[in-house]
């Protein structure tokens, strides 16, 4: 079955974009803008899922009703199923997306019941839909990068080349893993996975096409600028009363840098499982998209 009948609004928007390219070759500076425009929403379109959650939990701190009959939580559990069954119905997802969305789902569940265990950070509201100390909803969030990262790929074009052999980074992917829960007994070994990181994949190159040349990026550079965008959408979050860290209980503040490195991290396990549905595939030198 070809992409146009999976996702025919993503056909739609491509028959778009060849009315818009028509108006760039006009010009030089017109071409760059139009690349740069497009670059934006295709980043904003990739990131659809965990855009519509972070309005939903925004949205919901600014204006829930009090005395509501619902608990704004529970409404945010509704929410998050209701988004992913539109995006299916709407064929704005693939089924092998939603298999990936389903692992973070699983992960990231894992991960929160041990963390709200162990304080290091909370959910100030009350529920009923939960798991313990954790509201069904959060598992949507780690859900949200999985459908990112799986979408990103489709959308761009995205090849790469120097890529480390799939094995390599499965032992680091787990490792980066179980140092989330260990470090709370063990000397946390984050330092070592970064340079393990570094020494996989930093020969590795992004090749991606946002409107019709081929650009290139270091892998290590992109997932650093996606750990800075998961940080900013945390503390829109956090903001939100989504969940709080342990400074943020007398008040919201910003989020500290120092959870870039968590979130960096975190994208090593997160490309390390879109691979498992995904496995990258290599630049053709000279091909074009």
């Amino acid at each position: 079955m070809s992409d146009s009948s999976r996702l025919p609004l993503e056909a739609w928007g491509r028959r778009r974009l060849a009315d818009a390219q028509a108006w760039a070759d006009r010009g030089r500076w017109r071409g760059y803008a139009l690349e740069f425009l497009w670059f934006g929403l295709k980043q904003g379109w990739a990131c659809l899922f965990g855009g519509a959650m972070l309005a939903l939990i925004v949205g919901t701190f600014l204006w829930w009703p009090e005395g509501a009959a619902v608990s704004r939580y529970d409404f945010l559990v509704v929410g998050a199923v209701a988004i992913q069954a539109a995006m299916l119905l709407l064929k704005l997802e693939t089924w092998e997306e939603a298999r990936v969305i389903f692992l973070f789902h699983l992960a990231g569940t894992v991960m929160e019941l041990f963390k709200t265990a162990h304080g290091s950070w909370v959910y100030p509201e009350d529920s009923l839909l939960r798991i313990g100390a954790v509201p069904l909803f959060s598992g949507f969030m780690y859900a949200a990068v999985g459908s990112y990262i799986a979408r990103v790929q489709r959308i761009f074009h995205i090849r790469v080349t120097r890529y480390p052999p799939l094995w390599t980074t499965w032992p680091l992917a787990a490792a980066v893993y179980v140092n989330f829960f260990a470090h709370h007994w063990l000397p946390d070994m984050r330092l070592a996975l970064f340079a393990a990181t570094a020494v996989l994949f930093g020969r590795g190159w992004f090749h991606f096409t946002a409107d019709r040349s081929r650009r290139s990026m270091p892998l290590l550079l992109g997932y650093l600028l996606v750990a800075l965008f998961i940080w900013i959408a945390e503390n829109l979050a956090t903001f939100g009363r989504a969940w709080a860290y342990p400074g943020q209980a007398d008040g919201w503040e910003m989020v500290g840098l120092e959870k870039l490195g968590s979130w960096f991290l975190l994208m090593i396990v997160s490309v390390v499982l879109v691979s498992i549905v995904h496995r990258p595939e290599a630049e053709v030198l000279g091909a074009r998209c």
